[in-house]
């Protein structure tokens, strides 16, 4: 078996006292944090090679132009689409949803059309959808969650019509840490050929994907949740609706020809990758990749869930705690508030531990409303994480209790 305790030493921020205390950091749904692997090739492009790709012929501009693509292909694989063509680089999971809503919504999506979502959705995937559907006159339709946070599919089977033009869902919520039955959900909406788009921002870093066991139509997700820099995020889209769509964006490098008369677009993915990319967080999702696949998924997995199942139990042992959601399958993603005490207060008091979690809507304001609640604290686990982050995170609960307790 792997030896994780030696692996969080790659890490070299979680070295570092804050306030006088190792930290602890559990905040990894907001952003994982970087192994020296991918920091070295960060650090390797700007030293070595740096220059803009697929502009010029010279040495420079053919080493990162070769190490762009290169990291085309190790998505490609990393995903198991059928070509790397299907990989279109983004700025992160946001702009992704935004390409596909606009570039398929604008051109298949008309007046008393539907879009639906589900209720568990990251701002990401609900905003766009509302914006064309309100600039179309569509209708979004939202498949509901219970209490437990398991998405209600009797609800889809019902709602789901041949006014259904797209259905974009959440592989895993980033606050209850449900992992969705999201092959299942695809089927359905296959059944009346409805597309399907899935958000896999917080899936990606946790488990193994297949895009085409999944079937699904668009796949997205951001670098920075899986080790890499911020500002890479990938669209993998079947080949069909990347020839059908038009482009998003429009400038240099994604044209084929130019005249004052018109233009014409280049072939896929690069008619989607106007302007200068984020070269260097391109290679470093890259390296991060091949460090996660190094270290392996299946492993990964297994950690995290022998973390996430302890933190539970130890969660479950304070007095006045409530936990939300208990989905029948989940990842590290925990979201919780301690009675009578509020989650940013509690936050704080924490941060001076050296234990650093989230605390707010987590971009889900939705989830809020299902369980009446102006925000909450989440602690969510990576593999470089131990049983000793959590037994740190329990003291320190304790310590607010007594806390506010006192006052």
């Amino acid at each position: 078996m792997t030896d994780f305790k030696k692996i969080r030493a790659d890490f070299p921020i979680l070295g570092q006292k804050i306030n006088d205390q190792g930290l602890v950091y559990l905040d990894n749904s907001a952003t994982t944090q970087k192994p020296q692997q991918v920091i070295d090739g960060i650090v390797e492009y700007y030293t070595k090679m740096n220059c803009n790709v697929h502009r010029s012929v010279h040495f420079l501009s053919k080493q990162a132009s070769t190490e762009f693509e290169y990291t085309r292909k190790i998505v490609s694989e990393f995903l198991n689409s059928k070509k790397s063509k299907q990989i279109v680089f983004t700025s992160g999971t946001t702009e992704s949803i935004n390409l596909v809503a606009n570039s398929y919504g604008n051109n298949f999506v008309e007046k008393d059309d539907e879009v639906l979502i589900t209720e568990m959705e990251h701002h990401s995937n609900i905003v766009p959808w509302q914006m064309l559907c309100e600039n179309k006159k569509a209708r979004l339709k939202i498949i509901p969650f219970d209490d437990d946070g398991n998405l209600n599919l009797d609800e889809l089977e019902n709602i789901i019509s041949d006014k259904t033009k797209v259905l974009s869902a959440t592989y895993v919520s980033n606050v209850l840490g449900t992992i969705n039955p999201i092959k299942k959900i695809i089927e359905i909406a296959h059944e009346k050929d409805i597309p399907v788009l899935v958000d896999g921002a917080q899936a990606v870093q946790h488990m193994p994907v297949d895009v085409q066991d999944l079937d699904c139509d668009f796949f997205v997700f951001s670098g920075h949740k899986i080790y890499a820099e911020t500002g890479i995020g990938i669209l993998y889209a079947k080949e069909k609706w990347l020839n059908k769509m038009p482009p998003y964006k429009y400038g240099g490098g994604m044209i084929s020809k130019v005249s004052l008369k018109g233009t014409t677009f280049s072939e896929i993915p690069f008619k989607f990758e106007a302007g200068t990319s984020n070269i260097s967080a391109v290679i470093s999702l890259g390296k991060a990749i091949k460090y996660v696949e190094n270290i392996g998924l299946e492993q990964i997995q297994e950690q995290e869930r022998k973390l996430t199942n302890y933190a539970l139990d130890r969660l479950r042992s304070i007095d006045g705690i409530t936990i939300y959601g208990n989905p029948a399958e989940r990842c590290g993603i925990i979201s919780f508030n301690l009675d009578n005490i509020h989650h940013y207060d509690a936050v704080l008091i924490l941060d001076k531990l050296g234990i650093a979690v989230r605390s707010g809507k987590h971009c889900a304001e939705t989830v809020m409303d299902h369980f009446k609640i102006n925000g909450c604290l989440r602690a969510s686990i990576a593999f470089y994480n131990s049983k000793e982050d959590i037994d740190r995170l329990i003291a320190g609960l304790k310590k607010v209790q007594e806390m506010q307790s006192q006052t």
